[in-house]
């Protein structure tokens, strides 16, 4: 629910972006997740909770793409993706503190009204430093609000570059003032058929649909159960795992922040996706070994939980006389009702295949046994660690962030919110179908072969790169636009090409001269 929240949350963000301003889209996103959160922590029934969840979703989606929309226009170009960059660090490191937080309110009073509860406070903070902080110059001069813009660009920039980027601007938005006068408002089909926009949107949604489908959520949010179907059975353990997934995601984003603008948009992209995809295959591997491994059933193990053992693998006995080839993942697939409990001695050797009951688990590790309810006991389970790891540690720095910063800078001001809400949007409608698809397909197909999907989805994101997206390094927002206009699809990218960034950027400097 809080995902549907967002998807509506990002949609009308655009226009709000677009007719209010972007710091008055801020201080609305923090109030609808302040009342989300309040909503929540005060539910008397479930009801209640799910409406909280879609005021908390609202308020994330509208900010998804206004927070770093707000801050790459308020950015000293030098500096624009560092920032938009650590937006995306506080995000991470937002998730990993919430780890913690969760963590220290599990014994106290109301458990979980605190850990929704708690959501509000942060958000309280926001709308009161927000109310400090200016309007983008950029929206300003969109609105015939000169100086006011001025006033902040001069904050902003230093003496030596101020004029050039207040004459800059001003020119920008003066073409795009005239060309809406000598036009009807805007529409989906105009955007279309305007050139600078459309080759902007196919970077910028394309972008942020392969962040999801390249598979980060599916990590995010079933990391614990990741790490049970690697063989970890423990729930704790599974926990505390998926709070260092959540530190690496933080890590990740410090890099962002050192290289984004050194390295480059698109260099970082390529280097983090191709890294996804060594991951992805470390974990599909790992996953396939796992699956086809598994520990045997041991119909004398079973035997020794009376009237416990699962009814499809009593059946078996009963048919065949014999355990008939059963093992822990064939147990565990034969029904939901069934667990396998492994060996005492030896977690890889034969165990019991029972019924699932909470006197059963009791029975199970009272023995000093181990309980699987979704993965089974293997010897490459540290494997599957370090490719989860891996993961995170490639995707973060740049498909974590890039394209949120891309997003932030490649669309004509006149379309800026609207383009930027509408690729928001393919986010939010991304994460909920990979989220709400990610553990059929694991029943379905199996994890391994869920891991497969990936690397192919992954290897197109990598072609899509290299064709669709430019290089927007060290450019001024405004100059965006133009490179945009003069650049061609790199569909023969095999052959080489020019960086499209660095060519606009001495273009630049050579008029400032």
């Amino acid at each position: 629910m809080a995902l549907a929240g967002a998807i509506i949350g990002a949609s009308v963000g655009g226009w709000i972006n677009d007719r209010f301003g972007r710091r008055k889209a801020i201080i609305l996103a923090d109030t609808l997740f302040f009342i989300g959160s309040v909503i929540m922590a005060a539910a008397t029934n479930p009801a209640i909770l799910i409406v909280g969840r879609v005021f908390v979703g609202l308020g994330v989606g509208m900010a998804s793409m206004a927070s770093p929309l707000y801050i790459s226009e308020a950015s000293p170009t030098r500096v624009r993706g560092a920032l938009v960059s650590l937006n995306g660090f506080l995000i991470t490191g937002g998730q990993f503190l919430s780890y913690l937080i969760n963590l220290a309110f599990t014994n106290a009073p109301g458990t979980w009204r605190w850990m929704l509860g708690v959501a509000a406070l942060p958000a309280l903070i926001q709308i009161v430093l927000m109310t400090m902080l200016p309007e983008s110059p950029r929206w300003l001069f969109r609105k015939e609000r000169e100086e006011e813009a001025k006033t902040i660009l001069r904050r902003i920039y230093p003496p030596e570059d101020v004029e050039n980027e207040i004459n800059t601007l001003k020119e920008s938005v003066e073409m795009e003032i005239k060309e809406a006068s000598n036009s009807d408002k805007v529409s989906i089909t105009k955007m279309l058929k305007t050139k600078t926009v459309r080759r902007g949107l196919y970077a910028g949604m394309g972008l942020q649909i392969f962040q999801q489908f390249v598979g980060i959520n599916t990590v995010m949010y079933y990391c614990p159960t990741i790490v049970q179907l690697a063989g970890f059975a423990s729930n704790r353990v599974a926990l505390l795992l998926s709070l260092v997934t959540a530190g690496l995601n933080a890590i990740g984003s410090i890099m962002s922040i050192y290289f984004i603008d050194k390295t480059g948009r698109r260099k970082l992209l390529l280097f983090s996706l191709s890294g996804v995809v060594v991951s992805l295959v470390v974990l599909t591997v790992v996953f396939h070994e796992t699956t086809t491994h598994s520990p045997m059933v041991s119909p004398a193990d079973t035997a020794l939980f009376n009237n416990a053992t699962c009814p499809a693998f009593n059946a078996t006995l009963d048919s065949v006389g014999s355990a008939g080839g059963w093992d822990c993942m064939k147990c565990l697939k034969a029904s939901p009702s069934c667990r396998f409990c492994a060996s005492g001695s030896n977690k890889l050797l034969p165990g019991a295949c029972l019924i699932s009951s909470d006197t059963t688990e009791k029975q199970c590790e009272n023995n000093e046994r181990l309980w699987y309810t979704r993965g089974c006991p293997s010897k490459y389970g540290f494997l599957a660690l370090i490719g989860l790891a891996l993961y995170i540690i490639f995707f973060s720095p740049g498909m974590g962030t890039v394209p949120w910063v891309v997003n932030s800078e490649i669309y004509p001001l006149r379309y800026r919110g609207i383009c930027g809400g509408m690729a928001s949007t393919s986010n939010w409608v991304s994460n909920l179908i990979v989220a709400q698809s990610f553990l059929s397909l694991t029943d379905a197909i199996g994890t391994s072969c869920t891991f497969m999907i990936f690397i192919f989805i992954t290897t197109a994101a990598i072609v899509f790169v290299l064709i669709f997206v430019p290089e927007t390094k060290g450019l001024p927002i405004e100059a965006v636009e133009k490179m945009l206009d003069r650049r061609t699809l790199n569909f023969k990218f095999w052959q080489g090409n020019h960086d499209d960034g660095d060519d606009e950027v001495m273009k630049q400097k050579t008029q400032s001269v």
